[in-house]
């Protein structure tokens, strides 16, 4: 694959930091592990118009070495990733990428962190609802994610309530879902649920949420 649209050249044009008209849109996918966020990302990059990013968390806990990790260091892990992972979201937006984040909001320090990252009005919250029983059934079924990972997650990833749009994914194929989402882009309301919620959770003094340490997709 190419790195380059042209052979570089020694002019002042090519040391010139190229310019960027407008910050991307972020869609944000949030739900559970094996709610289906990764499949539904990936319809969306086939009906999109332009130019789109996936952005899974997933990816960037896969760059991590093999090296095995202690139970007490496993989640300060986690976090230093999840924190990074934030960051490269938000620099890629900030380029002008647009992306489809797959993310699950599983520990409110990440909202929050989000919310101070992320340009508000160019954020788009979707909720990737199922029942537990369904997820508990997919887990089991691909056998690659750690056993009650889903069950660990469910009361947190929508706890703070307020999403742009909310999707059952046990009701519709990721196809469906994805095309839900591409409907409601062009006519979506304002304030976005980022707008909202930066207003009324980010403070400096509210105290951040802690749940048990998760494994996998974090």
């Amino acid at each position: 694959m190419a790195i380059e649209a042209v052979p570089g050249t020694a002019d002042l044009t090519h040391a010139r930091i190229p310019d960027t008209t407008a910050a991307g849109l972020v869609i944000l996918l949030n739900g559970t592990s094996s709610s289906g966020k990764t499949s539904m990302a990936r319809a969306l990059l086939d009906i999109l118009d332009g130019t789109w990013f996936h952005m899974p968390v997933d990816a960037f806990h896969a760059m991590r070495c093999k090296r095995d990790i202690s139970d007490e260091e496993l989640q300060p892990e986690i976090d230093r990733t999840a924190k990074g992972f934030h960051r490269a979201v938000a620099g890629m937006a900030a380029g002008g990428n647009n992306l489809v984040v797959d993310y699950p909001l599983s520990r409110r320090w990440r909202l929050l962190d989000l919310l101070d990252l992320l340009v508000p009005e160019d954020t788009v919250l979707v909720g990737v609802r199922c029942p537990l029983p369904e997820l508990e059934r997919r887990e089991s079924e691909r056998g690659d994610r750690q056993p009650g990972l889903a069950a660990m997650q469910y009361g947190e990833v929508h706890s703070h309530e307020l999403h742009d749009l909310d999707i059952d994914s046990s009701l519709h194929t990721p196809g469906e879902c994805a095309l839900r989402i591409r409907d409601f882009l062009p006519d979506r309301p304002r304030p976005t649920a980022f707008e909202t919620l930066r207003r009324t959770l980010r403070s400096p003094h509210r105290p951040t949420a802690h749940t048990p340490a998760e494994a996998g997709s974090g």
